[in-house]
């Protein structure tokens, strides 16, 4: 590969870091800590891709004065080179969904199994509690006092169809998506059923105490009193 090609794929990968880290692409692929290193390193090859071709420019007309002879050396298939890695840069993949979950056994983050040794605290006051689906699973497997029994709670995911069930899913990632693994619970009555996999959606409803358990990677069963279809959150992974 050519150096003028070297040097304008490290600034088009700069330039792509800089664009997801601030129109919120980067959520697809890391946890929100992480925009700032993204910023830094994007901003980073931009400089070093750019002092590269200004020195390569210096250096060419330094050559070209001594350079009698007429030749001319065309850049162009350097440049259509660019073309496919541009495509490449500038459309963003999506988040991952449906096909992950069916793929990766679904189970209950660590922190889960630490919070056991102590009480889940009460939720909190109100006719329908908002939770996260990881914190709404960990309890459902983890909690002994049943602290969701009775309760209506408002949870958001994705729909999954597997084996007959429709699920509600979110990816939990520690770091980054390739260490995602999916949280999920079973949607009873089928009011969900007819929406395709990767529609997100709001459900709220109770929980059927005591459905979570290690033989079915602790998915609780969800008794919905409502779903509504919603659009794709920004960040679409819970931590």
């Amino acid at each position: 590969m050519k150096r003028e090609t070297q040097n304008i794929l490290l600034i088009l990968l700069g330039g792509a870091l800089i664009k997801i880290a601030v129109n919120g692409d980067y959520l697809r692929y890391v946890k929100p800590a992480q925009q700032p290193w993204i910023i830094a390193g994007g901003v980073v090859m931009v400089l070093l891709g750019g002092v590269a071709i200004v020195r390569d420019l210096v250096a060419a007309r330094a050559a070209a004065s001594l350079d009698h002879d007429g030749h001319s050396h065309s850049a162009r298939p350097a440049w259509l080179l660019l073309v496919p890695v541009l495509a490449v840069f500038l459309v963003a993949p999506p988040a991952l969904g449906a096909d992950s979950v069916i793929r990766t056994e679904a189970r209950v983050p660590a922190s889960a199994a630490a919070a056991n040794a102590a009480a889940f605290p009460p939720l909190p006051a109100g006719t329908v509690v908002p939770l996260t689906v990881n914190e709404f699973v960990s309890r459902a497997g983890w909690d002994a006092a049943g602290t969701l029994d009775g309760r209506t709670v408002s949870l958001t995911g994705f729909v999954v169809h597997t084996e007959g069930s429709t699920l509600l899913a979110r990816l939990v990632i520690s770091c980054c998506a390739a260490d995602a693994f999916p949280v999920t619970v079973r949607l009873r009555g089928g009011e969900a059923d007819h929406l395709a996999s990767d529609a997100w959606i709001q459900v709220t409803g109770q929980v059927v105490p005591g459905t979570a358990t290690k033989d079915n990677s602790f998915t609780p069963d969800f008794t919905p009193a409502s779903v509504t279809t919603v659009p794709a959150p920004k960040d679409p992974y819970e931590y």
